[in-house]
């Protein structure tokens, strides 16, 4: 039996029909994009591209004992909007944050180094002063200083990001309601070329209404309806709040501590705006530490958990964006010593950051002369620190009948994977000689510097070695020009989908948070 054709007249309502229901869709595509949220959260990365949220959904595997390659995905990829971003600056394809933070919070290419204005130094509105004037409260958290230029960049207006102390004031004449994490680098205006007395950026925040508290029981009992400055108990030579894996939560406020507070606090009729930046990402991956990285990548989404948790309760008025400012260390998640091979149950052996390992070798600096200093003396710090193992003759004999890893597991069957094998015990031995030499971190011999970065000889090598034996590698000791990824969920979410400049992003958010504010194209 033959079907009847359809019509020519039942083929063209069938057309229409379907060009009705696809202009429809973007109709309400348009209008959900156009839709004020009441409840914004903007968290950034500092340093987070795609290879650093990657590298901790495989730690995160590794962690669970994962037998075979796969991923435990985090919060902020479980998004049902994904995007990706370009991050270049005004004068150089890699950005620095200074660049990068006035593109997210305005919308505005400019040059590096640049806080809140465009290339000709002249101020722009920033997404967070634009949500305070639509009267939203606003709150600024950070793991870094808050004079820090990704967090600066949403306030303060500066031809540089190097004067903090002009920073800070910017701070407290903001009017914003919540300032929390890191403190600040040179709140009495010490390196300001200025002459002259000059307030105390801090005494200037209680003077315009901040209640300002760096006790952690005090932050925690916080109550809504005052205008607060809450700094971490300890920071860092920085004024930065600690690596996340060096973290004492019953003595330290944790970032996700610092988001739920601020929904606390910030939570209104007419809602709020916040954004969190996880600024030691990057720190992190410019000493060549991936696991330290990783950590405060984890971290980091923990804070985006509180807020996925808030929006459950209010899911038609809540926005919450994921990005990163750039990445940084050209993070390669292989390595050419492992072939196809990744291991990262490896990492799990760091127990210090860097910087905490930094540390505590200073104390043998200090006390032993470079000409009495053995390796075997920090074997016990090393193994503390990092996990690695320093080999004897015999047992570098022995592991010349190790078997070669096999790169179809996560975990080879090598029970002296994590000995330093003997080209690493030479790097190792040539690091710690440098390290006690006293000529300093910093080298203007190029080759040392391939090495070392500016970084403490023994530690970056002893980091680079770890991560490699995990199958992961570096690239720089600074920012590269990758992409990043932005994730969207919520309110108008579908506005950041597809493949755009990091100004885009601001531009974006900005019709969100109030669509009769417009920026203006480069």
């Amino acid at each position: 039996m033959l079907l009847a054709r359809p019509s020519t007249r039942r083929l063209t309502m069938l057309l229409w029909l379907a060009l009705a229901l696809i202009f429809a869709a973007q109709a309400t595509a348009a209008a959900a994009a156009d839709k004020p949220a009441k409840y914004v959260f903007y968290f950034i990365g500092d340093g987070l591209a795609q290879a650093q949220r990657t590298a901790a959904e495989y730690y995160l595997a590794a962690e669970k004992g994962m037998e075979k390659p796969g991923l435990v995905k985090l919060t902020m990829s479980s998004f049902p909007v994904q995007g990706a971003t370009t991050t270049y600056s005004l004068n150089s394809i890699i950005t620095d944050s200074g660049a990068a933070g006035v593109a997210l919070a305005s919308g505005v290419k400019t040059y590096n180094g640049a806080i809140g204005v465009d290339g000709e130094k002249k101020s722009v509105p920033t997404v967070a002063e634009i949500a305070k004037q639509k009267g939203m409260k606003v709150g600024i958290v950070s793991t870094v200083s808050l004079d820090h230029a990704t967090p600066a960049c949403f306030y303060a207006h500066q031809p540089s990001r190097n004067n903090y102390y002009e920073i800070s004031m910017q701070a407290a004449d903001s009017g914003f309601d919540y300032f929390a994490g890191g403190g600040f680098k040179d709140p009495e205006g010490k390196k300001s070329k200025k002459e002259g007395d000059k307030p105390n950026a801090l005494e200037s925040f209680k003077s315009k209404g901040y209640t300002v508290l760096n006790s952690r029981d005090e932050i925690l009992a916080l109550k809504p309806g005052q205008k607060v400055l809450a700094v971490n108990p300890v920071l860092d030579a920085d004024k930065a709040m600690p690596y996340a894996m060096d973290v004492d939560p019953a003595k330290e406020v944790t970032l996700a501590q610092f988001t739920a507070k601020g929904i606390e606090l910030l939570d209104n009729p007419k809602g709020f705006f916040m954004m969190i930046e996880g600024g030691k990402v990057d720190w992190a991956c410019h000493a060549n530490d991936a696991v330290a990285s990783i950590k405060d990548v984890l971290s980091l989404d923990d804070a985006v958990a509180q807020a996925v948790d808030f929006a459950r309760k209010h899911p038609d008025e809540t926005l919450i964006v994921v990005t990163g400012d750039h990445e940084c260390g050209g993070m390669s998640l292989g390595f050419a010593g492992t072939k196809y091979g990744n291991y990262y149950s490896y990492l799990k052996n760091q127990k210090l950051s860097f910087l905490a390992f930094s540390n505590k070798l200073k104390e043998y600096k200090k006390n032993t002369p470079a000409d009495k200093a053995n390796l075997a003396d920090v074997a016990g710090l090393i193994k503390e620190g990092f996990g690695l193992v320093i080999p004897t003759a015999a047992d570098l004999e022995e592991m010349k009948k190790s078997p070669k890893p096999n790169e179809d597991v996560t975990s080879p069957a090598d029970t002296y994977g994590m000995y330093l094998k003997d080209y690493e015990l030479v790097m190792v031995e040539d690091a710690f000689k440098r390290s006690l030499s006293g000529e300093g971190e910093k080298s203007k011999d190029s080759a040392e510097y391939l090495r070392y970065g500016d970084y403490e000889p023994l530690t970056v090598t002893l980091t680079r070695i770890l991560d490699s034996k995990a199958g992961l590698a570096w690239t720089t000791y600074s920012h590269t020009g990758m992409p990043v990824m932005t994730s969207a969920m919520g309110t108008g979410a579908k506005a950041f989908e597809g493949y755009y400049d990091n100004t885009e992003l601001a531009k974006r958010l900005m019709s969100i948070v109030d669509p009769t504010k417009k920026l203006a194209s480069n």
